[in-house]
This record gives C-alpha cells, sequence and structure tokens, in this order.
C-alpha cells in the first residue's frame, strides 16, 4: 500500500492541530451565528472553516508554501459563490449580506489554521465574534438616530397623479417649480395608468434636500389643476 511509504507521524500530527484548531474556532463563530438564527449556522461555519483548513493544508503537504498560496485563493474564489448562495433579496431590502461576510470570515480563519498560522486564526476568530457581537449596540444606536436629509445622499424622486388630459402641462409644472426651488431635475418619466390617471416622475439630480422646501414645492403643485396626488420620496444610493 502506497499509505504505509507515504505516512508520516509528525506532518499527519501537524494536519490534525491544522484541523482541529480550524473546527474549534469554526464552532466559536458558528455558535454565535446558530444562537441568533442565521441562515448559515453553527454546522455551515465549522465546515467551511475546516474544508478551508483542509484545501490549504493540503497544498503545502504538497507543494509547499507557494502553492498553498495558490490554493488560497481559489478558496477565496469558491466562498464568494457559497456566500451569494445565503444574500436574499426581498423587495428594496437584501438580507443575508452579514451571513455571507461571517462565512468568508471563517474560511480565512481556516485558510490560516491550515497554514499552520493558528495563533492568527485565533486572534481572526476573537475579530470576528466582537463584530457580530460588540458591534450590534452601536449598530442599534445609529438606526434609531432620524436621518437628516441634508447631508444624507439619496436618490430623491418627485411624483404627480395627474389627469390625462393635463399630462403635458403638469411635466412642465413639475420641472419649473422644482428648478424655481434650486433642485434641477435629472430626468422626467411618464407613466400612463389606463384613461382615469398619469403619473409623471421626476428625479432630482441633488443627492441631498432640505425636506420642508420639498414639501412647499409639493404643497404648491397639488393646487395645480388637474393635479389629483402629489408627493416625494427618496431612497438611499447603496
Amino acid at each position: 500500500m502506497r499509505f504505509l511509504h507515504t505516512f508520516q507521524l509528525l506532518p499527519f500530527l501537524d494536519t490534525v492541530a491544522s484541523l482541529l484548531a480550524a473546527f474549534v474556532l469554526g464552532t466559536l463563530i458558528g455558535a454565535e451565528r446558530q444562537y441568533r438564527q442565521r441562515t448559515a449556522g453553527l454546522r455551515t461555519n465549522v465546515l467551511v472553516a475546516v474544508g478551508a483548513a483542509a484545501f490549504v493544508d493540503l497544498g503545502m503537504r504538497l507543494a509547499g508554501s507557494v502553492e498553498a498560496v495558490r490554493v488560497i485563493s481559489y478558496v477565496v474564489s469558491g466562498i464568494g459563490f457559497l456566500g451569494a448562495g445565503v444574500i436574499m433579496k426581498e423587495g428594496m431590502n437584501v438580507r443575508g449580506l452579514n451571513t455571507a461576510a461571517t462565512l468568508w470570515c471563517s474560511a480565512a480563519v481556516g485558510a490560516c489554521t491550515g497554514a499552520d498560522m493558528i495563533a492568527e486564526g485565533a486572534l481572526l476568530t476573537a475579530f470576528v465574534i466582537a463584530g457580530n457581537t460588540l458591534l450590534r449596540p452601536l449598530v442599534n444606536a445609529i438606526n434609531r438616530v432620524p436621518i437628516d436629509e441634508r447631508v444624507s445622499e439619496a436618490t430623491y424622486e418627485v411624483r404627480l397623479s395627474v389627469a390625462p388630459e393635463s399630462a403635458p402641462a403638469a411635466r412642465e409644472w413639475l420641472v419649473d417649480h422644482l428648478e424655481a426651488a434650486n433642485y434641477p431635475v435629472g430626468d422626467v418619466d411618464v407613466d400612463e395608468h389606463g384613461e382615469t390617471a398619469t403619473q409623471i416622475v421626476a428625479i432630482l439630480v441633488s443627492t441631498a434636500v432640505v425636506a420642508a422646501e420639498l414639501d412647499a414645492v409639493v404643497e404648491r403643485l397639488r393646487r395645480l389643476p388637474g393635479v389629483m396626488h402629489a408627493t416625494w420620496e427618496s431612497s438611499t444610493r447603496d
């Protein structure tokens, strides 16, 4: 058997230490994710860490550190595909980005242990757990702060619902009123909703506005003949 000729006790024990370290560190990361009922929990993070460690260790054993670096690049690419599988889009919201990033970090931990850098892997694990736990109060505090439209960067739209026969004039009124308030229009979309209403949407060039000013413009637009409804809204750029 070739195994009897290739087996070496000390390199084997080195592999055991690398995989065991990846298992323990992946468990620490995954336990926090499992506690918070995330899509990728305990087992997923452990398997990612152990798998990354196994591939890197195999490259080290067969061809040395140069080949291990090449294996690490493939591990990073492969984890990118795995992370994409846990990212879900629900309407305007995207979920799973933090879970995907955690899987990416678990792979980095496994790569460290597979390259016999167990101390570095433990340090990275501490940072990952701290990022997922200690930063949560800060995130919640920031989320509770009201958004100041004057300093936030977003896409702003002003919408009018008008009678179809008033659409051409309403389009001109919309552009004129916004430009008079020093909010130039980048584009205007006209969408006909049957024979009863036409929606006109003006997309502003500005990435920051004063809410009171836009409210005043919208209020003036509501009073124009043929205008059934007027409003404005914003959406983040990221």
